[in-house]
């Protein structure tokens, strides 16, 4: 073998092993090679490079739709576990949050009563509320915060009614949930007994038919 062979073979070899494809071949190898160096010479000062096929699948390779398909189809079936234990979550969490300021207005009501004598109980939750506290009176008592004064709060509406009597002897607290079975699925409601209670629908009126809550 010539010198000028063993250099085109060479030079494949060494072409090929940094993912270089050439063919040398034809009845002068010298001169196939030596016009190949030059030709690679002015490709590789322009900036241009040549990359074996297989290094450009690689790089181009990505998800196929199968893949994504079973991606989403585990998230959904995720959310679908996950996001109604949230809700239930959230209404147990509003509906204690009811309960609880039910108790706070009965309270409430009865230090109003105690407080202003002549008056009764309060016939509005602004009255038992308020920002003016220095000092307060039978329109701004002061007894409860000003969100639950508002009316809404955690999810439920708040009201007072049925305030009867001079001064008021009888009075009622309702809540309700301000979205009806995702805020809350319970109606809360107390009047002058103090005893906290429920039921599965809206509430007009408090009285002992509505059940107690345990």
């Amino acid at each position: 073998m010539t010198k000028a062979a063993n250099e085109g073979a060479g030079l494949r070899v060494a072409l090929h092993s940094q993912g270089l494809r050439v063919r040398v071949d034809g009845p002068s190898p010298a001169c196939k090679v030596q016009q190949f160096c030059l030709e690679l010479g002015r490709m590789r000062s322009s900036g241009i490079v040549i990359r074996d096929q297989g290094d450009a699948m690689r790089r181009t390779k990505g998800f196929s739709l199968i893949e994504l398909l079973i991606v989403v189809a585990i998230i959904l079936v995720i959310a679908a576990i996950a996001v109604p234990n949230f809700l239930r979550s959230r209404m147990a969490a509003n509906e204690s949050t009811a309960a609880g300021s039910i108790r706070t207005l009965n309270t409430a009501q009865i230090s109003y009563g105690i407080a202003y004598p002549t008056v009764g109980f309060a016939s509005t939750l602004p009255a038992l509320g308020g920002t003016s506290c220095a000092p307060p009176d039978s329109t701004s008592a002061c007894l409860i915060d000003t969100v639950l004064a508002g009316g809404q709060k955690s999810g439920y509406n708040f009201t007072v009614t049925n305030v009867s009597g001079t001064p008021a002897t009888s009075y009622n607290v309702i809540a309700g949930p301000t979205w009806p079975s995702y805020s809350g699925v319970r109606y809360f409601c107390s009047y002058e007994d103090g005893v906290m209670r429920f039921s599965e629908t809206a509430i007009a009126t408090c009285d002992g038919t509505v059940t107690p809550l345990q």
